[in-house]
């Protein structure tokens, strides 16, 4: 090989080299590319999903300890956040029946929900007259007995009071008079931007089409329900149910008029499943109904404490939350 020669082929390794090492940039380039794009799309993937639901605690689930002395109303609020990391709470009227109008008791309960990050979300009223009543006399006094609680719970930031449309007489008759009773106290409710809502809790309000289809007949935008996974008995003797109603035909009727949702649990199984109604099934009937607000823990087992229960109901809804 000549001179020339050798420097000629010295040149084409040259080349050569520089073209590989423009191939072998390009490939490295190329390859970082698509690993970040791997990446970022495993980074999507990884990220938690969100529940298409907020958690709140229905102060039933304590109702043993609070009878017994050992939590207090006032105290329910610290509870929540506290022990069950849970920020929105659901009051019982029966826990404070007497403060209705007590504004220093209000007062001090609205701070503590402040102090602790935690909202009030509704207050559930019993024993204040069934606004079913056939009576009109007596209807009129439920309505009356109502307002105070109204009032309550617009000042303790509420969206919503639980109310019972119980009544006697024929299924047409209590329909009746529970259109008419629930659109007064609407009618009034709406001037604090409170919802009256109904839940099933016995009687004709368990069945999920005549319950829906009085809330629709009181033409109130403000009138509507809150579903609960259990309560779907229609004839009670003694502590048995006689008839029950489908609970998912039930809740999937009601769902167009929600305005909370209450997951009852009473027994969970060894893989922390509610013995008496399928999560799994029941979640996505209130997501499909495009629900967002809270769902209300509301533990009534026996077998668990009722700290065991909530944690139970809670760990349930996230779990099966998450997949839904």
């Amino acid at each position: 090989m000549n001179r020339i020669e050798f420097l000629r082929s010295l040149g084409l390794i040259t080349v050569s080299t520089a073209a590989g090492g423009t191939f072998l940039s390009s490939c490295a380039g190329k390859q970082s590319s698509e690993t970040q794009a791997d990446t970022t799309a495993t980074a999507e993937t990884a990220k938690p999903k969100e529940l298409f639901f907020k958690i709140s605690l229905a102060e039933w689930s304590l109702h043993k300890t609070l009878f017994e002395g050992k939590l207090t109303n006032l105290d329910f609020p610290a509870k929540a956040k506290n022990d069950f990391g849970i920020s929105a709470v659901e009051y019982v009227n029966q826990f404070f029946k007497d403060k209705a109008k007590d504004q220093p008791y209000l007062a001090d309960l609205k701070k503590r929900c402040d102090d602790n990050g935690v909202t009030s979300v509704l207050i559930m009223i019993d024993g204040e007259g069934g606004l079913g009543d056939t009576n009109k006399t007596k209807r009129n006094t439920a309505v009356e007995n109502h307002k105070k609680w109204v009032d309550a719970a617009k000042f303790l930031g509420c969206h919503s009071i639980r109310v019972n449309a119980y009544g006697e007489g024929s299924r047409e008759e209590v329909a009746k008079a529970a259109t008419d009773g629930l659109r007064a106290l609407s009618e009034f409710a709406k001037g604090s931007n409170i919802n009256v809502i109904v839940e099933n809790h016995g009687g004709y309000s368990s069945d999920g089409q005549w319950l829906s289809q009085v809330i629709s007949n009181t033409q109130m935008q403000n009138c509507g329900t809150l579903p609960d996974f259990g309560n779907f008995c229609l004839v009670r003797e003694k502590d048995t149910c006689k008839e029950e109603y489908d609970r998912y035909k039930g809740i999937t009727e009601m769902m167009p008029f929600a305005k909370g949702v209450s997951a009852k649990a009473h027994e969970f199984d060894a893989q922390g499943n509610c013995i008496e109604t399928d999560y799994t099934k029941m979640l996505p009937i209130v997501k499909s109904a495009g629900y967002t607000g809270y769902i209300g823990i509301e533990y009534e087992g026996s077998r668990l404490s009722e700290d065991e229960g909530i944690r139970a109901t809670k760990a349930l809804l996230e779990r099966v939350g998450m997949m839904v």
